[in-house]
C-alpha cells in the first residue's frame, strides 16, 4: 500500500452514500426492507494508476472518474433501493439522463449568460465579462437554493451531511461511532460543491481575460475552457485541504464551506449508519481495517425509522 496519504470521499445516492477508496468503490444503501445493503466494486487502472498523481492532468482524471463512478454508484443505489419487486434502472437510459443534465448544464450555466450578455450589447468587454461571470454565479446559488425544497432533494442533501460527518470524522481520528459521528460539521472543504464555486470563480476571471473576439470564439471559449479550469480548480482544492490549518486558508474557505448549507442537511441516526457503512466497506477493501474489526450492524443493521 502507498504510504502517502489517501483523502477518502465521496458523494450522496439514492437512499445511500458511496465512499470512493484507494482501491474499490463502496456504496451503501438502505433497502426498503430497512436493512443496509452494501456493494464493493474494483475501481479501473485509470482511477488508480499513475496517471492520477500527473498535476492539472488528475484534475481532467477525476472529474472523468466522478462522473462516471457517480453514474454506476446512481444506477446500483437506485437499484438497491428500489428492491427487487422493482423494475431495475436500465444503465443507458441513466447515461441517457446524465448526457441531457450535462448538455442542460452548459447550456444553462455557461452558455446562457453568454447570450445576454451579448444580447445586452453592453460595449466594455471586460465589464460584460465581469457581468456575465457573476450572473453565472447568480444562477448557480438560485438552482441550488431552489432544488433544495423538493422533498426528495432535501433527503438525498441529507445523506450528503451524513458523508461529510463520517469523512471529517475519520480525518479527526475519532472512533467511528455513531454518537460521536453526529457531532461534527456537515461541511468539508473536499466537497464538490465548493469544487464548483471554485470553477465559477476561475471561469469569471478567465473568461474576462478572453475578451470579446468573434462571438462563435465566445461560444468556443465556455465550452473548451471546462476541463482547463476543472482541473486549476481541482489543484487549488488539493492545496486548501493540505493547507487547511493555516488562518488565511481557512479565510478563504469561507464562502465555499458556507454554501454547502444548500447542498448538505443534518441526517438523522439511520443515514450516519449508512454513511458509516460505506466508509467501513472502503476502509476494510483498502486493508485499513481488518475484517473483524468492522461492525456486523454496518453491514445488515435494523430497521432506522427516518
Amino acid at each position: 500500500m502507498s504510504n502517502k496519504p489517501f483523502y477518502y470521499g465521496g458523494q450522496a445516492v439514492i437512499e445511500g452514500v458511496m465512499i470512493r477508496g484507494r482501491k474499490g468503490l463502496a456504496l451503501a444503501v438502505r433497502g426498503p426492507d430497512g436493512q443496509i445493503k452494501t456493494l464493493v466494486q474494483p475501481l479501473p487502472s485509470l482511477y488508480t494508476g499513475p496517471l492520477r498523481e500527473v498535476p492539472l492532468g488528475r484534475g481532467v482524471i477525476v472529474l472523468v472518474e466522478t462522473l462516471a463512478l457517480g453514474v454506476r454508484a446512481l444506477m446500483d443505489s437506485a437499484n438497491l433501493a428500489l428492491g427487487e419487486e422493482k423494475e431495475e434502472i436500465s444503465p443507458v437510459a441513466l447515461w441517457g439522463m446524465l448526457a441531457l443534465a450535462m448538455v442542460l448544464g452548459v447550456v444553462f450555466f455557461f452558455l446562457g449568460p453568454l447570450f445576454l450578455m451579448s444580447w445586452l450589447g453592453i460595449p466594455i468587454p471586460w465589464v460584460s465579462n465581469v457581468l456575465e461571470g457573476l450572473l453565472r454565479l447568480a444562477l448557480f446559488l438560485l438552482y441550488l437554493g431552489a432544488i433544495s425544497f423538493l422533498p426528495e432533494v432535501k433527503r438525498l442533501f441529507a445523506y450528503h451531511g451524513a458523508e461529510h460527518k463520517v469523512i471529517n470524522a475519520y480525518e479527526a481520528g475519532v472512533p467511528l461511532e455513531v454518537e460521536r459521528i453526529a457531532s461534527f460539521s456537515t461541511a468539508h472543504v473536499r466537497c464538490g460543491t465548493a469544487f464548483l464555486l471554485v470553477v465559477l470563480v476561475l471561469a469569471l476571471v478567465a473568461f474576462a481575460l478572453v475578451g470579446k473576439p468573434a462571438f462563435w470564439l465566445q461560444v468556443l471559449s465556455r465550452i473548451a475552457l471546462l476541463p482547463v479550469l476543472a482541473a486549476v480548480g481541482y489543484e487549488i482544492l488539493r492545496l486548501s485541504a493540505a493547507h487547511g490549518h493555516r488562518v488565511w486558508v481557512r479565510a478563504l474557505l469561507v464562502p465555499s464551506l458556507a454554501l454547502q448549507s444548500l447542498t448538505t442537511r443534518e441526517p438523522d441516526q439511520g443515514q450516519i449508519e449508512v454513511a458509516l457503512a460505506a466508509l467501513n466497506a472502503a476502509l476494510r477493501a483498502d486493508g485499513v481495517l481488518a475484517e473483524e474489526v468492522v461492525q456486523e450492524e454496518g453491514e445488515s443493521s435494523s430497521p432506522v425509522g427516518s
